[in-house]
């Protein structure tokens, strides 16, 4: 709104006591204060209500005046109730800086201008955005792409002065207008809103990361790819929907805002079913290849649907590369047992396998994932990622040539930056296990990949936590067995070397577990125990001969500290 336009309310009380020819400067908002210095308060363009308590004499009136020149506001209302009229040094100030100044009758209260003030530019520019939000949907809907979910967000940006982003279910920014979301508030945002959605409360949802608040809308996922509406579980949804964060409280929009975010959100929504619809073709790839290997085809078949899946998944490469398998299952505790849900350990697969650095919605497109009715299968070509989850894959991994090296995905990495928020979206009663194999450079090795990664996804569901991985490196480790023990079994022979040790602790307060642990992660040495427990060796001597008496074992034969260390990995 202009400031001429505050002359022509009446109710609003305001005489203009200089600057008529300042008075088509914008109004973007308005701040009362009594500060002798509110510049660090203000951004520009605001319309400045006071009631002069700052002023004590009227050499006060220059420098206040000064600092709100210098902070760009549109003009000063000053009431009259404290002093009776405005004092002329103030009109003078004014006059000299070129800052339309008013007088504010003394029956007006601050909050009616405020009030109105807020309602004219809210609506105006929310009016102004809607109409051109409604152009790009019909833009959007009717053809091609028009620049993405960036031109929707610079358009709050520039019109509603809302900063908002884009997010995954795991953090990792899609897309945003300006600065980027610093990946540790983008994380912690995704894990609120998934742990919100769980509750079935209607978005936005109120967040506060840093002392910021938040606003986050669901971006519901109606497209193509989307779960039918009759079987669409919340659990479910939650985990592969986006989100659109904005940077405030909308805590008192008014409805027409509200309305308008919501519209944003589901141009966006199309934006993302034109995402799914073109990552189909790689999914059905993933979806053919992971046939023919489980059917038992011919490596030569693999081999030739390998030479038309690599073009598309690497454009420009012209040779197959290496693969890796990872397969990933989500289940839900349910009266009856858990029920999987391969579609979502599909969208899940697809976002974990991309580098948290990357932003953009088509990040993913060197990564085909397919899904049985259980589980989600991923084919991920070892030149297609080089993020934090990457290890080295060497020669004897089939890197092929000499001296080349591939980035080899690692199982306890790829969760490291996602384990947050997708605890939250899981909850109580959800888990997701993730199992990934070595690198294979053949049709032939694809067969023993699949069945590498599964078990080693076996391994990981074996472990607590909503979220476990477990890799290839594991499987020739003594922790491959422990998960196949049956678990009375387990908790017996746990409980036979343990307990007496627990019981102890509780009642004397002494460590021995944590004494016992440290003793065989050194190896037995005495020295180097006694060094990490900050203990004198006598001290560890005498703990050490107590865990002896209490369970009867003897810890320098190498038997018993092998049972020792499985009861403490079983445990």
């Amino acid at each position: 709104m202009r400031l001429r336009a505050l002359l022509d309310t009446e109710a609003l009380g305001l005489r203009l006591l200089g600057g008529e020819d300042e008075l088509d400067r914008s109004v973007r908002g308005v701040m009362t204060t009594d500060l002798r210095d509110p510049s660090r308060y203000l951004s520009g363009g605001e319309l400045v209500l006071t009631g002069l308590a700052w002023r004590r004499d009227a050499s006060d009136s220059e420098p206040f005046v000064r600092l709100l020149t210098n902070a760009g506001v549109a003009g000063l209302a000053a009431g009259e109730a404290e002093l009776g009229a405005v004092p002329d040094d103030l009109v003078e100030a004014c006059l000299r800086n070129r800052l339309p100044l008013f007088a504010v009758n003394e029956t007006v209260a601050f909050a009616t201008i405020t009030e109105h003030v807020v309602r004219q530019v809210s609506g105006e520019r929310a009016g102004d955005l809607a109409a051109v939000v409604d152009r790009h949907r019909r833009l959007m809907t009717s053809g091609p792409a028009g620049g993405g979910p960036e031109v929707v967000l610079d358009l709050l940006t520039s019109d509603l002065d809302l900063r908002a982003w884009v997010l995954s279910p795991t953090g990792r920014q899609i897309a945003g207008a300006g600065e980027a979301l610093p990946p540790r508030v983008g994380a912690q945002l995704a894990g609120l809103h998934l742990a919100a959605t769980r509750t079935g409360r209607p978005g936005p949802h109120r967040a506060e990361v840093d002392g910021t608040a938040y606003a986050l809308f669901p971006i519901r996922n109606a497209g193509r790819a989307a779960l039918p509406a009759a079987s669409r579980d919340v659990r479910e949804s939650v985990l592969s929907d986006w989100l659109l964060a904005v940077a405030a409280d909308a805590g008192d929009w008014p409805a027409a805002r509200l309305d308008l975010l919501q519209g944003v959100t589901q141009l966006i929504a199309v934006e993302r079913d034109r995402r799914d619809a073109a990552r189909a073709v790689r999914r059905r790839l993933a979806q053919e290849v992971l046939e023919l290997v489980q059917t038992g085809a011919a490596p030569s078949e693999i081999a030739a649907r390998l030479r038309v899946a690599a073009p598309v998944l690497l454009p420009g490469l012209g040779t197959a590369p290496h693969w890796q398998v990872v397969v990933a299952r989500v289940e839900w505790a349910q009266e009856d047992g858990g029920t999987p849900g391969g579609q979502a350990a599909q969208a899940l697969l697809e976002e974990i396998l991309v580098d948290p650095a990357v932003t953009g919605p088509d990040s993913a497109d060197r990564i085909a994932v397919a899904y049985t009715g259980e589980e989600a299968v991923a084919l991920v070509p070892l030149t297609a990622l080089a993020s934090p989850g990457t290890e080295e894959a060497g020669a004897s991994e089939g890197s092929g040539a000499p001296g080349r090296q591939d980035a080899a995905l690692h199982a306890d990495a790829l969760l490291d930056t996602v384990r947050a928020p997708l605890s939250a979206g899981l909850g109580d009663d959800g888990r997701l296990t993730l199992g990934v194999s070595a690198a294979v450079h053949s049709a032939e090795g694809l067969r023993g990949a699949l069945e590498e990664a599964r078990h080693a996804r076996r391994v990981a569901a074996a472990r607590p936590g909503p979220v476990c991985a477990a890799g290839h490196h594991e499987l020739a480790s003594h922790v491959l067995l422990l998960p196949f023990v049956p678990d009375d079994v387990r908790r017996a022979f746990t409980a036979r070397l343990l307990d007496p040790l627990r019981e102890y602790d509780r009642r004397h307060r002494a460590e021995l577990i944590e004494t016992l642990e440290a003793f065989l992660d050194c190896d037995g040495s005495w020295t180097r125990c006694a060094a990490r427990l900050h203990l004198h060796v006598n001290t560890l001597r005498y703990r050490v001969g107590r865990i002896e008496q209490l369970t009867g074992r003897d810890l320098s034969r190498l038997e018993d500290k092998l049972d020792f260390f499985l009861a403490l990995r079983m445990s």
